[in-house]
């Protein structure tokens, strides 16, 4: 079948190209555009109790506000307010009010608003955006920081403002300009390291043009599934998108342009150069991405649907650049031919490949004592995922001179650090019926009473008299660690058991959404990791046509995965101090490293079953192939880690963990999973790897043995250039 689609696609390079650029362009111009939610039912199913609590509120309070962002105010000798300072706190407050900024709907303070120690001062800055990351709104919170600066001239007060809102302008400015940082990254290690690779302009450029518009072309196939099969997937998906478009649809290119190197050096006419890599190297990149786009559909069976919009999202753009590189790559190079490599003349000579060849013969001549090292290095790294806890807590990962930081540090010495964002609880009676007042407030006692909670509000009663509001306020931060486990345990307990008869409580807000997603989390671990190992497990079988291999390749990928975790834990947590790792960091590396790494070790082994079909043992069939695949595996993960390496620039720190865990893990896949312990397995097991089978069809083409395939050198055989053949070759 590939042999069919190369030849195609190099014959008639024209209609393929043409065809390629029509998509481009109709999608472009006709797709519908993504559209950014921040809906909480998004994140979660409705039976959480978060959700239903924040639908209860639609209902009931549906004017119900929240204060997007917090302005703490303190004298700078951090002694008690005096009343001129209370005065001028009021003045402040009423002069941001006056600013009119857009989305402010009003800056207030009142006297209340005082911490018991008298040094603290508040208010409260109210949106007209439910969103506290609002773009808009994070402009308008800058500017309040601006206009801040004159109003407090010629008063002892200092400012600062925190809260959901002012948090997010910070952690935007911690991370940096992040996707475009990505894209000139990527860009930048595509460019330079194919033309130290190639030493031809044109292959350093080209890829750069073909994937743009894969990313084109994957972007509008995207949006117009989303308009017409009712599907939901978020505008940020742009950033990850990049990623894996530049990261798979280079693999893919490198995988097609060494094998095409490897038979123009051999002899081959370059059109039949092309058909025959295409035949030779389609399988792999199929199964490949294949391996990728089972692995991102998994996430169907997520709770989360940031991660059930995310898989479909993610799995069309693998598969427009499987497409890519079956078509397109081929037509384009097909019309270049070995012009394509000017003006360098060196692809005319077998590469040396010293250090390929050293890793090979390592691999091959001491194939247990390498396997018995490797694994061992990866299970010390895998210790480790032992100490993971998953952190929340995302102002955590903000560097300690941000204002937020600052302007949370400062009301936490007045007042409790829930204060910024009160958990709400809501009673409801089932029957629609009023409440009982005396009921009502038997109920805030016994709120009250949670250790934890610092203050419960009076009940606010709904339309209809049906529901009632009670803002509770927690003594901890409300996204920390204390917070979730007193919401999510002990307070919805209580709340739960002193529901009167006939009502029911419903615990909600920043705290509870968070406590759940925590919950949802760890159910996916348990379903998703299994369904993807599973599905990929199938797609190698069939590719290897053996029951054996897949699963100790399975083993391996499972291993590394623990063990860039693990190395993640010990460089933060256990290095750097942090309290913990990005809660989404093991989906991260699923992604990324798993699934996207597993391509290096497809094509592996199936160079070794390649070479072992042409009859050679084993341990010499390792060396080749090791020998053989060691430049492209090395050239497409340094690519794609660089690009996550840049994110180790940005000053939050959950972006640095991210580009570590990620670049770290797609070097591990690499340059130990792929190119030592695979390969070493693979010998150590011998025939019985590619068990029931032990004999296979193998398509081949002259000179697609590689370097020394024959009596004669690269090309020889039986079969002349431009010609080829299908041998059965028994496995030994």
């Amino acid at each position: 079948m590939f042999g069919r689609i190369g030849r195609f696609v190099v014959l008639r390079p024209w209609v393929t190209i043409s065809a390629w650029l029509i998509a481009a362009v109709a999608l472009a111009v006709l797709a519908p555009q993504l559209k950014s939610t921040s809906d909480q039912a998004e994140f979660l199913p409705s039976h959480y109790e978060s959700v239903q609590a924040a639908k209860a509120q639609e209902r009931a309070f549906p004017q119900h506000e929240q204060p997007a962002a917090i302005a703490v105010f303190r004298r700078g000798d951090s002694k008690t307010l005096t009343d001129a300072d209370k005065t001028a706190v009021a003045k402040v407050a009423a002069g941001l009010q006056a600013k009119g900024l857009d989305l402010i709907k009003r800056v207030e303070s009142s006297p209340e608003a005082v911490s018991p120690d008298g040094t603290v001062a508040l208010a409260q800055v109210v949106a007209t955006v439910k969103d506290p990351y609002d773009p808009a709104l994070g402009e308008s919170v800058k500017k309040l920081r601006e206009e801040a600066k004159s109003l407090l001239v010629g008063t002892d007060l200092s400012l600062g403002f925190t809260g959901q809102a002012a948090s997010a302008v910070d952690a935007k400015e911690a991370s940096g300009d992040t996707d475009a940082m990505i894209m000139s990254a990527t860009l930048l290690l595509i460019v330079v390291l194919l033309l130290l690779i190639f030493r031809s302009p044109l292959i350093a450029v080209l890829p750069v043009v073909i994937i743009g518009m894969a990313f084109v072309v994957a972007t509008g196939l995207i949006s117009t599934a989303v308009e017409l099969f009712g599907l939901k997937a978020d505008g940020s998906i742009s950033a990850i998108l990049i990623v894996v478009l530049f990261g798979v649809g280079t693999d893919y290119i490198l995988f097609l342009l060494f094998r095409y190197r490897e038979l123009l050096r051999g002899g081959q006419d370059p059109k039949q150069a092309m058909i025959s890599t295409v035949a030779l190297v389609g399988e792999t990149i199929a199964s490949a991405a294949g391996a990728v786009i089972v692995a991102f559909l998994a996430l169907l069976l997520s709770t989360m649907g940031m991660l059930r919009t995310m898989g479909p999202s993610l799995a069309i753009s693998v598969a427009v650049a499987l497409v890519a590189g079956l078509t397109l790559v081929p037509a384009v190079f097909s019309l270049l031919g070995a012009k394509a490599f000017w003006p360098s003349k060196a692809w005319r000579k077998e590469p040396k490949n010293v250090l390929a060849g050293r890793i090979g013969g390592l691999a091959a001549k001491r194939p247990g004592i390498v396997a018995g090292v490797t694994s061992a290095v990866l299970a010390v790294l895998a210790v480790g995922v032992l100490s993971f806890h998953a952190e929340f807590d995302g102002d955590s990962s903000l560097p300690q001179n941000t204002e937020s930081v600052q302007a949370m540090k400062d009301l936490q010495r007045g007042f409790s650090a829930g204060q910024t964002d009160p958990t709400t609880v809501y009673l409801e009676q089932r029957d629609g019926s009023a409440l009982d007042p005396a009921r009502l407030e038997a109920f805030r006692t016994a709120l009250g009473a949670v250790d934890g909670v610092d203050s419960v509000s009076p009940a606010t009663p709904g339309a209809g008299g049906g529901i009632a509001q009670y803002s509770v306020v927690l003594k901890f931060k409300p996204t920390e660690d204390k917070a979730l486990s007193l919401v999510s345990g002990p307070l919805r307990d209580a709340a739960h058991e002193a529901a009167p008869e006939g009502a029911r409580a419903l615990v909600g807000g920043t705290s509870a959404v968070l406590a759940d997603i925590s919950t949802a989390v760890n159910r996916d671990y348990k379903v998703v990791f299994p369904a993807a190992g599973l599905a990929i497990m199938l797609i190698l079988g069939l590719l290897l046509r053996s029951l054996v291999a897949p699963l100790y390749l399975m083993v391996s990928v499972a291993l590394g995965f623990a063990a860039t975790l693990g190395a993640t834990v010990w460089l933060f947590q256990n290095g750097a101090g942090e309290k913990g790792l990005l809660f989404t960091l093991p989906i991260i590396v699923y992604l990324f490293v798993v699934a996207i790494g597993t391509d290096y070790n497809i094509l592996m082994v199936a160079r070794l079953r390649e070479e072992i079909g042409a009859g050679r043992s084993p341990r010499e069939a390792v060396r080749r192939a090791v020998t053989a695949t060691t430049p492209t595996i090395s050239a497409a993960a340094v690519i794609l880690a660089g690009t996550f390496g840049v994110l180790m620039l940005a000053k939050n720190s959950m972006l640095q963990q991210m580009g570590f865990a990620v670049a770290f893990g797609i070097l591990l896949s690499a340059f130990v999973m792929a190119m030592l312990l695979v390969p070493t397995l693979t010998s150590l097991l011998g025939r019985h790897a590619w068990w029931p089978g032990h004999r296979t069809t193998l398509p081949t083409t002259a000179g697609d043995r590689g370097p020394g395939a024959g009596p004669d050198g690269p090309g020889s055989g039986t079969a002349g250039p431009g010609t080829s053949r299908t041998d059965d070759r028994t496995l030994v």
